[in-house]
């Protein structure tokens, strides 16, 4: 059986989106994380099924990749340090929420618990209409943190609730998650430059 040609159209798909993405709202997304970084800010994290995935290979990305060095020998010792936290890595915690307050409230209440004023709260929803994620960004929002979302399809309920709102210009649900991880990647490769005062990087 001869799949490539549903391959290539699938990669075909990815680079018609991509001369779509959402260049400013990514540049804002990057300002909004460095300013938190110079002031001691933190940054929190969340989302549902491979969107938590994402989640957690974001805070990774801001947190190791912006100080780390192109040679692998080398050690970039920095003060600039990106404080992260995931909000759907503790089970015991999401789990507890969930049981007893209801699944909508797993990333609300972590809110609560964590955020203050000058902190940034990413969400991640394909399709911008989480609950949870809504919510969180409420509770966010109340507490004087700047919410990011980064979804696909038109947006969502997301795009009319989060201060930034990266929207994905796509309908594929895997295909936007696949931008996810790249804009992601870009966010943490552009902020890595600033921290260590690069012009460019290696690697």
């Amino acid at each position: 059986m001869n799949h490539q040609a549903n391959l290539k159209t699938y990669a075909t798909g990815i680079q018609e989106v991509l001369e779509k993405l959402p260049w400013q709202a990514i540049e804002q997304a990057i300002e909004a994380l460095w300013q938190c970084c110079r002031q001691g800010g933190r940054i929190f994290t969340m989302g549902n099924g491979g969107h938590a995935n994402t989640a957690a290979h974001m805070i990774n990305d801001l947190a190791k990749h912006t100080v780390s060095s192109d040679d692998k020998k080398a050690v970039v010792a920095e003060d600039r340090r990106f404080r992260t936290m995931c909000l759907n890595d503790s089970v015991s915690f999401l789990t507890g929420i969930g049981n007893d307050m209801g699944f909508d409230h797993v990333f609300e209440e972590q809110v609560a618990n964590w955020v203050k004023p000058g902190d940034v709260v990413i969400g991640i929803s394909g399709s911008g209409n989480s609950k949870n994620v809504l919510l969180a960004f409420e509770e966010a929002k109340r507490r004087h943190a700047t919410t990011i979302c980064f979804s696909g399809f038109e947006g969502g309920k997301a795009r009319g609730v989060a201060d930034i709102s990266i929207v994905v210009p796509c309908h594929k649900m895997v295909q936007v998650e696949d931008f996810h991880l790249m804009i992601n990647h870009m966010i943490a490769d552009e902020l890595k430059r600033l921290v260590q005062g690069r012009e460019e990087l290696a690697g």
